[in-house]
């Protein structure tokens, strides 16, 4: 038995070894060198991947400075909650729609919903209009509405990046509609690491639609919330950015679970329409999920295992 025990630990010690990237990993093609775990990144754009528990984030593609579309509105949330924070269970105050968000909503080129010129909805509303169809218009609304002008808001935007050491990133606008707004996905991974902590922030990314009176039901354009263990975040996609999605998850069971977060960027081929590049995000995401939750698996099994001990000699 003593034999058999170390045959299984020490195989058990080699799987582990695999999985944490402290050996060579299977199947690792287009691991970069800022990824010890050795997951499947895709093939074009950039990547981040942060593993509660298992250090800092691991990276693949070059980290380079681009658009970011519609994930821009992770930080708007951001910076609203904190100017005006909600407890579990508050609505907010209320926000008047303006005649600028209401004429915004005819805009063809770009995501909005349709609001009336002086409609009312509360804050945490807002906030469900904006993060899950992804209301454009309902962005530049909360920035105004928060800080006076966009202008002004964006100004808090690049300070709270800076305050996260999110060096390669520069907010010009609040919806992200704007090409000139760029980051890379290690920056993002870090935003998406502080909105998981804003309780109000994590509720409403982490459903797949709402009942918004006046509006109607709205769906969060995040179709990785299908994937079990998926918990938000946010989708982007335009032309210059091509498909963007920050993600999170909580992987394993109970008291072991983990919180998994994943960014990836500039994703899908020239020629490739939107849809067709935000279904790329959505593809890569889904495989790098896929080995996050092998990775955990054998985390948690080596956690759990316990060394077989050596019987002493009998009298």
């Amino acid at each position: 038995m003593l034999l058999i025990g170390a045959v299984f630990t020490g195989l058990l010690a080699v799987g582990v070894a695999f999985a944490l990237g402290q050996g060579p990993v299977p199947g690792g093609r287009g691991a970069e060198p800022g990824d010890r775990l050795g997951l499947p990144w895709p093939g074009t754009g950039q990547g981040a991947v942060e593993i509660e528990g298992l250090g800092g984030p691991v990276t693949g593609g070059e980290q380079k400075r681009v658009a970011i579309a519609s994930v821009t509105k992770v930080m708007t949330a951001y910076v609203v909650l904190r100017d005006h924070p909600l407890r579990a269970g508050e609505d907010g105050p209320s926000i008047t729609i303006d005649r600028t968000a209401s004429r915004e909503s005819g805009n063809r080129d770009e995501s909005t919903v349709f609001l009336g010129e002086g409609q009312r909805f509360s804050q945490r509303r807002m906030l469900q209009l904006m993060l899950l169809p992804s209301a454009n218009n309902v962005a530049r609304l909360l920035a105004r509405w928060d800080a006076g002008s966009e202008k002004a808001f964006v100004a808090k935007m690049n300070a709270a990046a800076a305050r996260l050491g999110m060096r390669d990133t520069v907010y010009t606008g609040a919806s992200g509609y704007e090409a000139s707004t760029v980051s890379t996905a290690v920056d993002q991974l870090a935003l998406a690491r502080v909105a998981m902590g804003e309780p109000a922030l994590a509720a409403v990314v982490a459903a797949r639609e709402a009942t918004v009176p006046g509006v109607g039901v709205v769906r969060n354009t995040n179709r990785l919330l299908d994937e079990p263990d998926v918990v938000g975040l946010k989708t982007g996609s335009s032309t210059p950015a091509g498909g963007a999605l920050m993600w999170a998850a909580r992987v394993g069971a109970g008291d072991r679970a983990r919180l998994v977060l994943g960014v990836v960027l500039r994703q899908g081929g020239a020629g490739t329409s939107l849809d067709g590049k935000l279904e790329a995000a959505f593809d890569g995401s889904r495989r790098l999920l896929g080995a996050v939750r092998r990775l955990v698996t054998a985390r948690t099994a080596a956690e759990a295992a316990t060394p077989f001990q050596a019987a002493g000699p009998r009298s």
